[in-house]
């Protein structure tokens, strides 16, 4: 048990409480919070009609000194949105299908005491944030992990939340075999403001950082921290186009094959003729034809394991 400290601090948790858990979340982070010399806890629940935003705001506006997400990549995504450009960190309980962020950052998502300790007590580092507008909106959501436009956001939009529950991660692989088929659309890419690039493609994605489910590394050498926004563009040819997609993960695209393109940048506009379906972190955000996405450095104050980092998602692997 850590000693007590004169000064007092204390956690808000956003909980989203359809996510499945063998725990009791609340008494299980007001345990180590008194474990830790933490106060009790404040623990806000998300709604259907609010996902984690207001919640957020209201820890905010409460001056806590730490807010915990605790839900899937959507509700991170939500409490990362109202943290960013703050001085209060972000820990994260990772209690989702996917947990993309807390398995980047070496969380054990298995292990929802040891998350709430290293939200408590675990290393701080600053982490980029991407903005995103769809259709030229006044308001810009933000990722943590990437955003996607076409094949990427059908297959998030076509997945079953019972199969989820069920088998997991498995349910977006069921899902994104019945969207294999499709035709490529005409697709304009603008990166840094240069002149646009003209592909088909069924998809165009974003990444802020490289690893999705299975240790892939969809995003090669993408850094959370190095203020870049990686693309990726995915343009499957003929029947057995898909194969040469996954051959071009596999190579971590340094083939020739164009099936897998990347660019690096920080600020990139996607414009397609035909509406496509769109996703952030997960989210399906339903169909538009413009994505605008910009990388704002280092304004997120993410609470993280001590140890060596994985060099391919922090720019400083040391602790």
């Amino acid at each position: 048990m850590t000693e007590p400290s004169n000064t007092s601090r204390r956690a808000a948790v956003v909980l989203n409480p359809i996510k499945p858990t063998t725990v009791d979340i609340r008494d299980l982070v007001s345990k180590i919070s008194a474990d830790e010399g933490w106060d009790e806890p404040l623990v806000l629940e998300t709604t259907k009609e609010d996902p984690g935003h207001g919640m957020a705001q209201q820890a905010l506006d409460e001056d806590v000194d730490l807010v915990i997400a605790a839900g899937g990549d959507g509700t991170v995504r939500c409490v990362a949105e109202e943290l960013a450009g703050t001085n209060t960190p972000l820990g994260l309980l990772p209690l989702g299908t996917g947990n993309l962020l807390a398995r980047n950052l070496d969380l054990d998502v298995d292990d929802p005491e040891g998350s709430v300790r290293v939200a408590l007590t675990g290393t701080e580092r600053r982490l980029d944030v991407v903005h995103v507008t769809v259709d030229r909106a006044m308001e810009a959501h933000v990722f943590l992990v990437m955003a996607g436009l076409g094949f990427d956001a059908a297959m998030m939009g076509d997945t079953r939340d019972d199969l989820k529950d069920k088998v997991g991660w498995l349910a977006y692989v069921d899902a994104g075999i019945r969207n294999l088929p499709g035709k490529p659309q005409r697709t304009k890419i603008t990166i840094d403001g240069g002149k646009p690039i003209g592909r088909r493609l069924r998809s165009v994605m974003g990444g802020n950082c490289g690893k999705i489910m299975g240790g892939l590394e969809i995003f090669p050498g993408a850094k959370i921290d190095d203020g870049l926004l990686e693309i990726m563009t995915v343009a499957p040819h003929g029947t057995f186009g898909w194969l040469g997609v996954v051959a071009g993960l596999l190579r971590r695209g340094k083939g020739k094959d164009p099936s897998i393109e990347y660019f690096q940048c920080k600020s990139a506009v996607i414009e397609t003729q035909v509406p496509q379906d769109i996703e952030i972190d997960g989210d399906y955000l339903g169909k538009g034809t413009h994505i605008a996405m910009r990388v704002e450095p280092n304004s997120l104050r993410v609470r993280m394991p001590y140890g060596k980092k994985d060099p391919a998602i922090l720019t400083s692997p040391e602790p």
